[in-house]
């Protein structure tokens, strides 16, 4: 196997190594690795659920035509993009805000919405970015244990009156299974009877089957849900940052007045690049078949291979693995292979894998195996 060259990091505690083609040498101190070290670019990057299909040509030729309009500021009302989403989600315009990425709709409603004197209420084991938010908001927050590697919901239900604001991620990261028609109504009725904002993190439903259930099908009552979405997965548009949420038309009112604090976060490449990647539906449906095809095989791969796996609806598989904080950083020190050890999310015992291409899949489950044959001492 030709291994990739390993790039600069922070460095860890651990025995010195660097990568040579029939094991490991000591000479450098071992690196721990992420997408903000130099030479990222050039490693094999199953960490960040990139798309490898790229961005519809379409995007890129929108985004390319506003270079020449960088020196004026971009619409801080987004309206194209705003009028383009609620037609594509056939809700009018007062349910969608736009916002740099989901990440700061995620700030915006943990800053807004529900009763701020009370805490918040996540999941363990799930993306982190809803705890940070609270905790820097001022608000606090409150966890609810998973069941096993599964979210809850009776009880993320029965503890939602309790706080101000309840954040859920649909589909679940970094376990990649959807709710159930049961379950999101179930989640949806507990907000509607408490008057408790939900906030379903939907960044990865374009991935799913198209019938499973989403926010999108429960807005029509009045219970004061939001559902966030990103164009940085199914449409590759994740360097120019754009996500949006679709919820009722009071909620949304209030996160545009927060987010009217940054009136040009989305700089007028990212919207009109927005507006066209919406448009060309062929190439999101062939990323989502291409996306489905890649995890059916990495999973008979995985069973072929004897190694255990969750189950995914999504464009990552969480893998079962030895000592996952070791394995993440070796993978990448030794093999210039990029994954995330779900242990950071509170969620031990899984290395959390993009769906990259067939290649590099292989790549990394050979790697895998090499180090878990040859544990360090």
């Amino acid at each position: 196997m030709t291994r990739a060259p390993a790039a600069e990091g922070t460095t860890t505690p651990g025995a010195p190594r660097t990568a040579t083609p029939g094991g490991t040498t000591p000479t450098t101190p071992a690196k721990t690795f992420n997408a903000s070290i130099p030479g990222a670019d050039h490693l094999i990057r199953l960490h960040l659920s990139e798309s490898p299909c790229g961005a519809s040509r379409a995007a890129l030729r929108a985004a390319e035509r506003e270079l020449e309009r960088v020196n004026v500021y971009p619409d801080p009302e987004r309206r194209e993009l705003v009028r383009a989403l609620a037609e594509h989600w056939d809700v009018t315009p007062d349910h969608i805000a736009v916002a740099n990425g989901s990440d700061e709709l995620v700030l915006a409603t943990a800053l807004t919405l529900g009763d701020r004197a009370r805490p918040g209420l996540v999941t363990d084991g799930t993306f982190p970015g809803y705890r940070s938010c609270l905790e820097l908001t001022g608000r606090g927050c409150t966890a609810v244990p998973l069941s096993g590697t599964d979210v809850d919901v009776d009880a993320f239900a029965a503890r939602l009156p309790e706080h101000g604001i309840g954040y859920l991620c649909n589909p679940h990261n970094p376990s990649g299974a959807a709710h159930t028609g049961r379950e999101l109504t179930a989640l949806v009725d507990a907000s509607g009877r408490s008057g408790v904002p939900l906030v379903c993190d939907e960044a990865y439903m374009e991935f799913a089957d198209p019938d499973t259930p989403q926010i999108r099908d429960l807005l029509d009552g009045d219970a004061p849900v939001v559902a966030l979405r990103t164009f940085s997965k199914a449409y590759g548009l994740a360097a120019l940052r754009v996500g949006y949420a679709v919820g009722r038309p009071a909620l949304i009112a209030a996160l545009r007045h927060t987010l009217r604090s940054l009136p040009f976060s989305v700089n007028r490449l990212a919207q009109a690049a927005a507006v066209s990647a919406l448009g060309d539906r062929d190439f999101v449906d062939g990323v989502r078949r291409t996306t489905a095809e890649r995890r059916r095989w990495f999973t008979a791969e995985l069973d072929r291979r004897g190694r255990a796996h969750l189950p995914s609806v999504t464009n990552f598989v969480a893998v079962a693995a030895r000592d996952c904080a070791s394995a993440q950083d070796r993978l990448a020190a030794d093999f210039g292979i990029l994954v995330r050890n779900a242990g950071l999310f509170g969620f031990p015992g899984f290395l959390r894998t993009s769906l990259g291409t067939q290649e590099d899949l292989v790549r990394f489950l050979d790697a895998l195996d090499e180090i878990e044959r040859n544990p360090r001492t």
